[in-house]
C-alpha cells in the first residue's frame, strides 16, 4: 500500500543547518578527544603514583625452622602460629 502524495513530502535539509550540525559535532569530537587524553594522563599518573609508593616499603624474609611431630598430618605452620592437632596439645 503505497501512499498517493508520499514522493513529494520529503524536504530537503537547509544547508547551514546541515553546517551548523557538522560544527557542532566536531566541537564534541574535540572536546571528547581530550577528555580521554587527560583521563589517560591521570591513569598513567595514578599508577606512577602507586608504584612509587609501594616501592618505598623494603620486602623481609624471615627463615625459620619449624619441627612438626603429629601423627595425623592435620597441624598447620601459619604466620608463627600451630594450628590444628598441635594447637589442641593433641600430638
Amino acid at each position: 500500500m503505497e501512499c498517493k502524495g508520499c514522493e513529494n513530502k520529503t524536504q530537503a535539509v537547509p544547508y547551514i543547518a546541515h553546517e551548523a550540525a557538522l560544527a557542532r559535532m566536531e566541537r564534541t569530537i574535540r572536546r571528547l578527544w581530550i577528555l580521554a587524553l587527560v583521563l589517560i594522563g591521570l591513569l598513567l599518573a595514578t599508577n606512577a603514583g602507586w608504584i612509587w609508593y609501594e616501592s618505598q616499603y623494603e620486602t623481609v624474609t624471615i627463615d625459620q625452622e619449624v619441627q612438626q611431630e603429629v601423627e595425623s598430618g592435620n597441624n598447620q605452620f601459619i604466620g608463627g602460629d600451630y594450628y590444628g592437632d598441635a594447637a589442641n596439645g593433641q600430638d
